[in-house]
């Protein structure tokens, strides 16, 4: 399989130089090849925290110290903002040089096992890290390519949710709704006065397809075939993308202005700020509202809705793992680190800070004072998430169907009238240029 690498961006380099090197080792800025001192590993961590990259040195550093007091192994951490994050992975997969351990989105997870770059969880690396039993059934799903040993193993669990504001949901007479027509019906009654009754991420490919992929399944359809063959075009996951762009064009509930929206957060900054009612995040988007001085007091939370007689997926299983390089010459000491971040102690240590739900047996949820929160996505994760597909062009899959609505929002956006013939012939696009990278 074939992909698209690009340079090493500005913006990655700047993240590099916020790295904390824990223990007082000293950064070598250049991956595992650079780290061969058996009692140091370098480690890629996301930016989960929702705000800077400083603030994820911050949360990870007493975490790492911990692990470094354990076993003597010191971790060089570099913390990389997720608008680089995938495409400086695919540079370290291309020219064997990159970390020792790194986090991968979880959906990256088929494509990047198709590279043969990565360890596999099995026989004595599964036995280092506690064995793969120990994780969740849900979380574990995600860690490759259907059939084969997973090549990365859980650990954040992350769901989607639906955030609404109890004030103006109160003002109306409203209660969450319940069916995606209620939902569109309380947006389209909250919508006025500048306020819009949704806020979404339309420039955000993954956002986009994310939701192309929950709406589409609760039509009943699929992506891909039993065969692993991809199958874009059915009415079912047309009608599925119609209905997530319809919230912009026909019902009118949504800002056009969000057809630029693409980091993630500029949708939460929004509810935060009382421009919206509703908006659909992640359960760690909590972090996010309260980086901008939004109490949970304020926002109460529900499953998304599906349509009336739909099929009852209301989110993928999201979340990030863990990966080893195989050519790190440290994985003696990588294997115990990955114990060690999917241990009790460091799921308990990142719940409250990064919001996420435990990918281990036995670990409480921790990661909200608010119990009704934690009940409602811990919920979702554990009962009405669906994986994304296992197949090697997943990754191609997110990219090229993400991008397609990218575009189709834009011609929203821009007053522009999409169809359904619209939307199938974009994703017969998207599907052309999977297959050629196959």
């Amino acid at each position: 399989m074939k992909f698209s690498r690009t340079k090493v961006s500005a913006a990655v380099v700047g993240a590099v130089s916020l790295a904390l090197i824990v223990s007082g080792c000293s950064s070598n800025g250049g991956g595992s090849n650079s780290t061969s001192a058996a009692g140091s590993i370098t480690y890629w961590a996301s930016n989960q925290s929702g705000t800077t990259t400083a603030a994820d040195v911050k949360i990870l550093k007493p975490i790492l110290a911990h692990f470094t007091k354990e076993t003597g192994i010191k971790v060089n951490l570099e913390v990389i903002g997720w608008g680089d994050l995938q495409n400086n992975i695919n540079n370290a997969v291309s020219s064997g040089s990159g970390p020792d351990v790194v986090n991968i989105g979880n959906t990256w997870a088929p494509y990047l096992a198709a590279t043969k770059a990565f360890v596999p969880f099995e026989g004595a690396a599964a036995k280092a890290i506690g064995g793969t039993e120990k994780f969740i059934p849900t979380a574990l799903a995600t860690g490759g390519l259907a059939g084969q040993a997973p090549t990365s193993v859980p650990y954040i669990g992350l769901s989607y949710g639906l955030f609404y504001n109890k004030a103006m949901f109160a003002g109306a007479g409203l209660k969450a709704p319940t069916t995606w027509e209620e939902m569109v019906a309380d947006a389209q009654k909250l919508t006025k006065g500048g306020v819009y009754g949704m806020g979404l991420e339309g420039g955000s490919y993954t956002e986009n397809v994310h939701f192309a992929f929950i709406t589409a399944e609760q039509n009943g359809g699929e992506w891909y075939d039993s065969s692993g063959k991809p199958t874009f075009t059915t009415d079912a996951n047309v009608q599925g993308v119609l209905r997530y762009l319809n919230l912009m064009q026909d019902n009118k509930v949504v800002n056009k202005s969000n057809a630029e929206y693409s980091n993630g957060t500029e949708a939460m900054s929004d509810f935060a700020k009382g421009k919206v009612a509703m908006v659909v995040n992640q359960n760690n988007g909590s972090s996010t509202l309260t980086a901008d001085g939004m109490t949970g007091d304020k926002y109460g939370v529900a499953a998304i809705p599906t349509t009336s007689g739909g099929k009852n997926i209301t989110s993928g299983i999201q979340g990030i793992n863990l990966s080893i390089f195989k050519n790190s010459p440290n994985q003696a000491a990588d294997l115990k680190f990955v114990n060690f971040m999917t241990s009790a102690y460091a799921q308990n240590a990142i719940g409250l800070p990064y919001a996420t739900i435990p990918v281990v047996k036995g670990v409480a949820p921790s990661f909200s004072s608010d119990k009704d929160f934690e009940s409602t996505f811990t919920k979702i994760y554990d009962t009405t998430s669906a994986p994304y597909p296992l197949v090697a062009s997943e990754g191609a899959f997110e990219q090229q169907v993400g991008t397609a609505l990218n575009g189709l929002f834009a011609t929203v956006a821009t007053g522009g009238k999409v169809t359904s013939d619209d939307v199938k012939k974009a994703l017969q696009t998207a599907q052309d240029k999977v297959l050629a990278t196959q």
